[in-house]
């Protein structure tokens, strides 16, 4: 089942990969409002080729502070050349920072991660899930833009399992390797060893 969403702005936006198509969907009608994005590149509804896609949750400590605690600024920014360079693609945004627990328990998962516990565990310590994000809301959005089969960019098999559920096909999978390094290697090992990742 897929949540109800209903499309709040749009309007093309120029970036350093090309214009983009940026359209602000709302869930409901909490205030404040729960709103995600999907940033669309050419006519994605039209066809019956998977539409190059990527589902991506928010990081504001690796998208804006540029943190090397993790791959997800890279994941983005591969996804967005790699969309705008085929001329056709979808890459949803998704306000779930930190695996669904928010930035400051994710600040506190850091803390905790600063003593020992690695990514998993951290979560586990402050009472939340390994991974607490929902997909329902991606697979609304993409069923919005008349997306229903898509060739996913992910690494995680619980993304296309979401989807799935919310009815959108998962034709292919492609691959998204960020860049590792002597801060994120670990972390990146986790997510293969716990949450079966496959990097």
């Amino acid at each position: 089942m897929t949540a109800p969403v209903s499309r709040y702005a749009e309007a093309d936006v120029p970036t350093e990969y090309g214009v983009v198509r940026a359209i602000v969907y709302r869930v409901g009608d909490s205030v404040p409002p729960e709103e995600h994005v999907a940033l669309v590149v050419g006519d994605v509804a039209s066809g019956d080729e998977p539409v190059l896609a990527r589902v991506h949750s928010e990081c504001w400590t690796g998208e804006v502070m540029r943190s090397q605690k993790c791959d997800c600024r890279d994941q983005l920014d591969l996804a967005l050349r790699a969309v705008t360079e085929r001329g056709r693609g979808v890459v949803v945004y998704l306000r779930q920072e930190g695996r669904g627990i928010g930035l400051g328990n994710k600040v506190r998962a850091y803390a905790l991660q600063q003593e020992g516990a690695d990514t998993v565990d951290a979560n586990r310590l402050l009472g939340f899930a390994d991974d607490a994000r929902r997909y329902d809301v991606a697979a609304a959005i993409l069923g919005d833009l008349g997306v229903h089969r898509v060739a996913l960019m992910t690494n995680n098999p619980a993304k296309v399992e979401g989807l799935v559920a919310g009815g959108i096909v998962v034709a292919e999978r492609v691959a998204l390797k960020g860049e590792s390094n002597e801060h994120n290697a670990e972390y990146l090992a986790v997510k293969a060893r716990k949450m079966g990742h496959a990097l």
